[in-house]
Order: structure tokens, then C-alpha cells, then sequence
């Protein structure tokens, strides 16, 4: 992996750093308890995942916490059960429970060494306060969707990272993108001749879980199972 010309890298955060699946499974407890739903994992998350992208697309300018909610809301609708606004709106402030990968912060801190890191993140600013203190680095750019008014795959965020990149001393051909979404991340990426590194999560694994699948081809320059691998193979 030559990385030379390389000086900054922006990424996705869950499902990359953060293991949202968990989180949201876990986060999904005590309503799946109450209504005695049972479904398994892989089909609960796949779900959401669609449900959410709904959302996203309807409602671009919503905030997280809000999207988490109404994707909720729509998950019990589509399996004919209910849920509270308690339940609805405690799911929607979950994110800062959600855990990191174990290999994110110290993978992170090894990558800061070398480069510039950049957060791209279908996220609210408040939110991703509360799983910054769980990846152990200052990102020099975070942008988010609350600040673009849009969520990924839009173009818009992308466009946003690239007019940015001037804040932190950084010019579009001396960037790669980071991300396991081949939906949100890599898709956009390759349609804009940005590189992009799958951190390939759910290697050996069915499906796309909580990420919407790839439409149409999708090929990232480089894929590893981890953030340590990356790490490794980036810093030589």
C-alpha cells in the first residue's frame, strides 16, 4: 500500500470506528423485551438498514437522533407491533452508549501520526461528542450531516469534504477515504475518483447488516478486516 503522496484521511465513523450494529441492537432491548418480538439479529439489522435510508432520504434535513427514532417507529409499524415515544426517543439517544471497535482508538492514534484525520459522518454534532471520547484522537475536520443538511451516499457531503479540505492545508489528490459502507461511502467515493480503504467489519458475514447494499458495482482500491490491519499496511 503506497500512501507517499498521501497526507489526509477522512472517515466514516459507524460501523467503522463504531460498532453501530451492536449498539443498536443492544439499544433495541427493552422494546424488543416488551413487545416480545423475535427476530433474528442479521434480519433485525437488515431492517433497519432499510428503513433508515428511507428516512434519510425523506427527511435530509432531520437530525440523527430524530432518524433514529422515526426508523423505530417504522420498524414496529412493519412488524405490527407498537412503540412509545419513551422507546422512540431513547433509541434516537443511544449513539453514546454505541461501543468503538477495540482496534479503533489505537489505530487512530498510530494513523494521526502520519496523517490528517477527517470525520465524514451521518451524524449530529452533539451525538458524535459523546463517541469522540471513545476513539482516543482530535479529528483536525468533522463534518457532519447536521452540517451539510444532507446524509450519505448525497453528493453533498462529498462536495462538502472537498471544499474543506483547504481549512486543514489538504488538496483532493492528497486524500483517501476510509469506510465500511459500500452503500454510503465507497459508492460516492468511486463515482468521484476519491480512493477509498474498505475496513471490511463484516467479513464472513451475509449481507450488508444496518447499511443499505451497494447499488451497482462497487470497488474500493484497497480492503482490510480491521483498523489495525489498515494501520499496519498504511504506516509500513
Amino acid at each position: 500500500m503506497d500512501l507517499t503522496n498521501v497526507r489526509a484521511l477522512s472517515f466514516d465513523c459507524y460501523g467503522t470506528l463504531i460498532d453501530w450494529e451492536t449498539g443498536i441492537y443492544e439499544a433495541m432491548g427493552s422494546w424488543l423485551d416488551r413487545t416480545g418480538i423475535r427476530l433474528d439479529r442479521e434480519e433485525l439489522l437488515r431492517l433497519f438498514g432499510t428503513l433508515e435510508t428511507v428516512v434519510e432520504s425523506e427527511t435530509p434535513d432531520l437530525l440523527y437522533p430524530m432518524v433514529l427514532a422515526e426508523t423505530l417507529r417504522r420498524i414496529a409499524e412493519h412488524l405490527g407491533t407498537d412503540v412509545t415515544e419513551a422507546e422512540a426517543t431513547t433509541f434516537g439517544a443511544s449513539v453514546g452508549n454505541w461501543p468503538a471497535f477495540p482496534d479503533s482508538a489505537e489505530a487512530l492514534t498510530r494513523l494521526k501520526s502520519r496523517f490528517k484525520l477527517i470525520l465524514l459522518s451521518n451524524i449530529n454534532r452533539d451525538s458524535f461528542a459523546l463517541s469522540r471520547m471513545k476513539l482516543g484522537v482530535e479529528f483536525d475536520l468533522v463534518i457532519t450531516s447536521e452540517d451539510v443538511g444532507s446524509y450519505k451516499p448525497d453528493q453533498r457531503n462529498f462536495d462538502r469534504l472537498f471544499a474543506d479540505l483547504g481549512l486543514i492545508g489538504i488538496q483532493r489528490s492528497e486524500l483517501v477515504h476510509v469506510a465500511e459502507s459500500l452503500y454510503h461511502d465507497h459508492g460516492p467515493a468511486q463515482r468521484n475518483d476519491l480512493p477509498s480503504v474498505w475496513i471490511h467489519r463484516r467479513q464472513g458475514k451475509e449481507g450488508s447488516g444496518a447499511t443499505h447494499p451497494p447499488v451497482g458495482a462497487v470497488e474500493p482500491t484497497w480492503q482490510f478486516s480491521s483498523m489495525a490491519e489498515f494501520a499496519d499496511s498504511a504506516l509500513g
